[in-house]
Formats: structure tokens, sequence, C-alpha cells
């Protein structure tokens, strides 16, 4: 069969499945047998897929997944996270745009804390949401930043999304979590500075309000109570990767182990809390490996029906400079994520973008964070970004879709601010991973 016509026949598949409403992780399921069955030799392509799908999930790499979630798990539920956002709260005074910076605040300590983008906004959407309105914000300004500082769970470690892309690229856990932490700074840097200009030339969207005076002693008091422990677990976990003290998996254990500890110290520990924490951590963990073994399989679908070589060989036969090829294959992202959940995406892509990015002599390091960026907007982007749709269920009832895509466009643009700077200053994304131990 010819590489055209077996991609063809891959993809639309797959589309098809996807159109279907199967899970995503059936989808590459039922393709990755048919393919096999088609290009790897019967029954003995089948064994050898077991095998091989075996091997990809048996590994230390994907530990730190469901450890992260475990310790965000913890955290939230005894409500040391709720905390931590309060004592933002009573640093923020009379800023332009308060409760807008609360949700980017907020969206940071929580991206700290789970890695979980989803959780995030659907956390932040219930409960700041209306509270803005109540206080005569605009929805322009309300639920725009929610969505966007939500999507910041992908870059700043730990982030579920990175080690995953991390095992699916074969690319270093510990490298992928650094890399992530300066462009991730840089988004709610600019997504803050954005809103305080907005509301000052535009306080009409943001009115003032008066806030209660509160002493600096009992500022400090909560930020030593309620947000020092917290800030201690999550550097604690960066900071002995990055010094090379423990492997990310390890470095995961000590958090999750930190965060039991502290939800202790608080009285906030019960069973029902270990109990819930542990199972959400366990079914999430599941479905990962679910989602590794499907994804490793279909790259080696692609790999033997001679799709992944031709589409290859294609490329690099394009008279465009390479970097115009990076920048076309993250259009092609950034476009699907418009209509794919992010996850699909990252399996459907990882296995033909990263051999290509290899043979253009690229740092696979530095597509990977890229790829990161554009997933982690495709989130917000209209028409089925998923955390669209998740705002959709939890802010109140007269917020309309079209409401939620006007907010979150100028976020959407901030974020391709920062994928433009890394793409251009490749050392923003790969100097943290260089001077790691």
């Amino acid at each position: 069969m010819e590489p055209w016509l077996a991609g063809i026949i891959i993809f639309g598949s797959l589309i098809v499945l996807f159109v279907s409403g199967l899970p995503v992780a059936f989808c590459f399921a039922a393709v990755n047998v048919a393919g096999v069955w088609i290009f790897w030799g019967g029954v003995k392509g089948l064994q050898q897929l077991c095998l091989s799908m075996f091997d990809s999930v048996t590994t230390f790499t994907l530990l730190p997944f469901p450890l992260f979630v475990l310790l965000g798990e913890i955290l939230f539920r005894s409500g040391i996270a709720t905390r931590a956002i309060e004592v933002v709260d009573i640093w923020l005074g009379r800023l332009p745009g308060r409760l807008s910076l609360l949700s980017v605040g907020s969206g940071v300590i929580l991206s700290t804390l789970s890695g979980a983008s989803v959780a995030s906004v659907a956390m932040l959407g219930s409960t700041l949401v209306p509270e803005a309105e109540k206080r005569g914000y605009k929805k322009t300004i309300s639920l725009g930043p929610i969505l966007a500082s939500g999507t910041l769970a992908m870059m700043i470690p730990p982030s579920g999304m990175a080690v995953l892309l991390a095992s699916l690229a074969y690319i270093s856990v510990g490298g992928i979590l650094m890399a992530g932490i300066i462009p991730g700074l840089m988004m709610a840097t600019f997504y803050s500075t954005y809103i305080i200009l907005r509301c000052y030339f535009q306080p009409s969207i943001a009115p003032p309000y008066t806030v209660p005076a509160i002493p600096l002693v009992k500022k400090i008091k909560g930020t030593a109570s309620d947000l020092f422990p917290v800030a201690v677990i999550i550097f604690l976990v960066i900071i002995v990767i990055f010094l090379g003290i423990a492997t990310p998996s390890e470095a995961a254990a000590m958090g999750a182990l930190g965060s039991f500890i502290l939800a202790a110290c608080y009285k906030n520990l019960n069973w029902d809390i270990i109990k819930n924490s542990v199972s959400s951590a366990t079914r999430i963990a599941v479905m990962l490996m679910a989602i590794v073994l499907g994804a490793k399989a279909f790259g080696q679908v692609l790999s033997f029906s001679g799709v992944m070589k031709a589409i290859t060989l294609w490329v690099m036969g394009l008279p465009v400079s390479p970097i115009t090829i990076i920048v076309g294959m993250l259009a092609v992202v950034l476009i699907l994520g418009c209509f794919m959940d992010a996850v699909a995406l990252l399996m459907m892509v990882i296995p033909l973008y990263m051999p290509m990015v290899s043979t253009l002599g690229f740092d696979p390091l530095w597509f990977g964070l890229l790829l990161l960026i554009g997933v982690e907007t495709s989130l917000i982007t209209p028409p089925f970004g998923l955390s669209l749709f998740v705002m959709k269920g939890v802010a109140p009832p007269d917020t309309t879709t079209g409401d939620i895509y006007r907010s979150v466009w100028p976020f959407i643009v901030i974020n391709l601010g920062v994928l433009g700077l890394c793409i251009a200053f490749p050392t923003l994304g790969l100097w943290l991973p260089s001077v790691m131990h």
C-alpha cells in the first residue's frame, strides 16, 4: 500500500472515531490494532504490539504524574490551597482590576499545586466569576483571566501534561519541567500587565470598590502561616530537580509526602480526604497509562506503514527554511487545537513531529516547550477549547458562549506572543534546563 493512501486511511479512521464520541484512548486502540494487523504481520504483529505497549508504561518516567496529582488533591481537599489564595487576595489592595488580578495570582498558585488546567478553571470560575459580577465587572474582564491563568498549569511545575509530553516525545522530564518556568511566569506577568492597563484606562469594565484595610502585621502573619509552607513544598520539589539532588519521580514523591505532613499539621487530614485523594490520583494515572499505550503504538503504526518516513521526506524537500517548517508545524497544532482535545492532539502530532524536528537539527526539548505552549493555548481557543466548555458549565446562567469567546482573545494573543519570543529566543526556555545539575 502506498504511504499516502495508508496515511489517509489511518488519519481518516481516527477522525471518524473521534467524531463518534468514543473515548480518545479507545479511538487510538482501535486504529492501532487494525493498523498492526495490516502493516505488521497479523497475529505476530499483535504479539509484538503487546510487548512494546508493556515496555512503554513500565518506566519511571511516568511516575511523577500521579504523584503530582496526589500532591494537589491533598492540598485542595484539605483546604490549604484556598487559604493560600486568600493570602494573595489581602495583598492586592486597591489595584485596578483587583479580582481579575486575583484570578491570575490564584491560577499561578493552583498551577504549582495541581498541574490540572481544567480543575483550575472550574474552581476559579465557580468562585470568582459570581463575585466579580456582584462587583460590577464586565464579562470581558472577569472570564478571560480565569481561562488564561488556568492554562498556566501546563507550564509551571508540577505539570502533568509536561510529564506526559516528555514521555511521548522521549525527552527529559526534568528538562521540560524546568523549561516551562520562565515562559509560564512571563505569561502570568503579561496577563497582569494587560489587566492593570486596561482597567486603568477603561475603569467602567472593572469598577473600583472599597477594600477593608488590613494591618501589615496581619498580612505578614497570614503569609507566614498559610502561604509560606505551601511555597516551601513547591520550591523544594523544583529545586531538588534543578540541583540534581533527586530525580523528578523522587521529587514528586517528596512533594506528595510533604502535602500529607502539611495537611496533618493544619489538622485537616482525615481518612475521607486520604481515600478520595488517592482514588482520584489512581483514576487519573490509569487514564494516563491508557493514553501512553495508545500514543506509543500509534507511532509504531505510522512507522511500519511508511507514513512517517514519507511525510518526513516530503517536509525535508520543501523549499523553505527549517524555522519556517517549525512555525508551520505549530500553526497546524493551533488550528487542530480549535477542534480537538489537548491529549488527543499530542497523541496524534508527537509521533509525526519529533522525528522531523531531530532531522531538521533542532533541540527536541525546545520544540517540546513550543508544543506545550501551543497545546496550552488550544485549551482556550474557540470554538472547541476544552476550558471554554468548563467555564460555560460553572459560570452564572446568563453567561453566553459568545461572552466566553470574546473574553479570551486578548490572552490568546499574549500566549502567541510568548510563543513567538520562545521561537526567536530559545534561551528563554532552554536556559534553566542547561544549568541543571
